[in-house]
């Protein structure tokens, strides 16, 4: 059965283009479950809907939350889907299965006054010091992904315009926004980059982060940096690159931009992903109501209103 597993995800890699992060995870939730099948002493093509269901119900009583339940589903659903699609089951046994139900969580987010705080907090004048304070303005100029922004290259880069080419999720290519105080920063930083190659006499790799020796910035690099700069600015809670994408989302709406615009500069695949962002613009509505319209909570008055 795990022949079957390296297969599917063989495919995956070079059919669908799935990251190697994605891959690693489908390979163990798949893996899991065929350890799982080897104790009822069930064959991969004799799965039903039923024991899919069974296994499902085992890992809530295991403890785990309903979203590591929704992603093993994912895993098994697009297995059997392929399985299916080779020909090698007559049935999908994941088809209509339903999993848990995940709570919606509130992403965290930074205001506007904690960004300015973030943003406008000292850096030391060294390479590295121009280069932390870039990539905290190209996070929040373009709401990309932590492994996005690592792995832009200057080949991508058009300052002139003030966009980047990222790749995202799928291996889908997209344009992402540059303001002009990412494109400050980024100008301040190509010189001092030019300058730390030639220092660690290294050949250009071509990737816009590098570290101290020369070499391309990590996404774990990169998610640590938007950590430590976030705790140096004093923000009393803790910050990643992805608060940094909420952040972009959650202000870009609040300041009248479109759902489907931010769909898009986000890379969201389905719309639904980007409609979590939407409850600060839903209370910011709220306000303006209560305080503008006549019959709004902020202006009713007691007795004959």
């Amino acid at each position: 059965m795990n022949d079957v597993v390296d297969d599917y995800l063989h495919w995956l890699a070079s059919e669908r283009r799935k990251s190697t992060a994605t891959l690693r995870a489908y390979g163990s939730d798949l893996r899991a479950f065929v350890a799982w099948l080897a104790t009822q002493s069930l064959p991969l093509v004799a799965v039903s809907r039923l024991q899919l269901r069974r296994y499902l119900v085992e890992l809530e009583q295991q403890g785990l939350v309903a979203t590591s339940v929704q992603r093993k589903l994912a895993s098994l659903r697009g297995l059997f889907r392929w399985l299916q699609l080779t020909h090698r089951i007559e049935k999908d046994p994941g088809k209509l299965l339903k999993g848990p139900k995940s709570p919606k969580r509130v992403p965290r987010f930074l205001t506007s006054p904690e960004v300015d705080l973030l943003l406008s907090q000292p850096f030391d004048e060294s390479p590295q010091g121009a280069r932390d304070r870039a990539i905290l303005e190209v996070l929040y100029s373009t709401g990309c992904r932590v492994s996005e922004c690592a792995g832009m290259t200057l080949a991508t880069l058009d300052l002139e315009e003030g966009i980047v080419r990222v790749l995202g999720k799928g291996q889908k290519e997209r344009l992402a926004m540059l303001g002009k105080p990412a494109c400050a920063a980024i100008a301040l930083w190509l010189p001092l980059r030019t300058r730390l190659l030639r220092d660690a006499k290294c050949l250009d790799p071509g990737t816009l982060w590098l570290n101290r020796y020369g070499r391309p910035l990590s996404s774990r690099w990169v998610f640590q940096t938007v950590v430590d700069c976030a705790r140096a600015a004093g923000l009393q809670s803790s910050l990643t690159p992805h608060g940094l994408r909420h952040s972009f989302a959650t202000h870009l709406l609040d300041r009248g931009a479109d759902l489907r615009t931010v769909q898009e500069l986000l890379g969201h695949a389905r719309l639904v992903t980007t409609e979590i962002y939407t409850h600060v613009s839903i209370g910011r509505l709220r306000d303006v109501y209560d305080h503008a319209h006549p019959l709004g909570r902020d202006r009713a008055v007691d007795g004959d209103g």
